[in-house]
């Protein structure tokens, strides 16, 4: 899911605004949520790292995920230091939580295992008629009233 976070600081009021939006639909953008802090507060958890940082911007009603509280932190960092800025709008996609795939290559022992695999060579015609003379085919009686084969 694509969001957008958006930080407004207001330093007359001493607030920092943090609106969160969430693309519903291909580039149609819904806000979800509004939570108000203190900007004295939020400078000061900027300042000392991002488990403050988060520790402090985590509500019952706004929590963002460690990635996601990552990422908001090393994007405000320049934003709370400087009294010029009053916006920034921090771009996420969940994706970006989850680990990149890894190419897969065979190894020495999937070689191996495959070697096994063809020594065993092919099943004789013989084997194969005897495996398939059994009847495989479900028997019912009238009298069966049950939902289940057995």
């Amino acid at each position: 899911m694509r969001q957008k976070i958006r930080f407004e600081k207001n330093v007359k009021t001493g607030k920092v605004i943090i609106l969160e939006s969430s693309e519903v639909d291909p580039s149609v953008v819904l806000l979800l949520h509004e939570e108000e802090y203190s900007l004295e507060a939020m400078i000061k958890a900027s300042a000392e790292g991002v488990l403050p940082f988060s520790t402090l911007m985590r509500k019952r009603s706004f929590f963002p995920t460690s990635d996601l509280c990552n990422k908001l932190f090393e994007n405000t960092i320049e934003f709370f230091k400087n009294d010029a800025d009053t916006k920034i709008i921090i771009d996420y996609n969940d994706i970006e939580a989850f680990p990149k795939e890894e190419k897969f290559q065979l190894e020495d022992e999937d070689v191996e295992i495959d070697k096994i695999l063809e020594e065993d060579g092919e099943t004789s015609q013989n084997e194969i008629k005897e495996i398939d003379s059994e009847d495989d085919t479900p028997k019912f009686t009238p009298e069966d009233t049950s939902e289940h084969e057995n």
